[in-house]
Parts: C-alpha cells; structure tokens; sequence
C-alpha cells in the first residue's frame, strides 16, 4: 500500500479530524473516499470556481462592515473626502455623500 504525506494548515487539520471523527471515520478514510470518487468520476468531486472565492471574500467583507456603526462610517467617508480634496484641490472630490 503507498503512503502520501502531505503539508496542511493545522487548523485544517484538527477541524477536519474533528468533522470526519463526526462521520465515523479519520482523515485516512476521507482522503480514499475523495480519491475514489475523483477516479470514478473522473474530475474533482465538487466545483471549484473563483466565483466561490470571490463570493467568500465579498461575504467577510460583508459581514466586517456590517459591525460597523454608521457614524464610523461617515467618518471614513468624510476622511477620504477631505484627503482627496486636498490631493486634487476639488471641492465636491466624492460626490453624492
């Protein structure tokens, strides 16, 4: 039988020991399961798409935002507002806040 060793986060790690011990099996048999299924079928098992990464970063960023208070956010505006007035000399830099 071959062996494979491979580098993870461990992090990863320990999280997908935790998922797999849940299902009744290691990382072993999980890792086999994926192979076999990759075989048979003949491509990866799941899609794997920079959409599906976009969307990820696009909901952090959402939900970081979402912990602000909108006078933070008003401050940050008028910030950049006033710094791109004074970098360009304009006086309406940002319109429409």
């Amino acid at each position: 039988m071959a062996q494979i060793n491979i580098r993870i986060d461990d992090t990863l790690k320990r999280d997908a020991d935790n998922l797999f011990s849940e299902f009744g099996m290691n990382m072993t048999t999980a890792f086999n399961i994926f192979l076999r299924q990759s075989v048979r079928e003949r491509k990866i098992p799941f899609e794997i798409s920079a959409q599906a990464i976009q969307d990820n970063k696009q909901e952090k960023l959402l939900q970081f935002f979402n912990t602000w208070d909108k006078s933070d956010v008003q401050k940050i505006l008028e910030t950049i507002k006033e710094r791109d007035n004074f970098s360009t000399g304009r006086d309406n830099a940002i319109s429409g806040y």
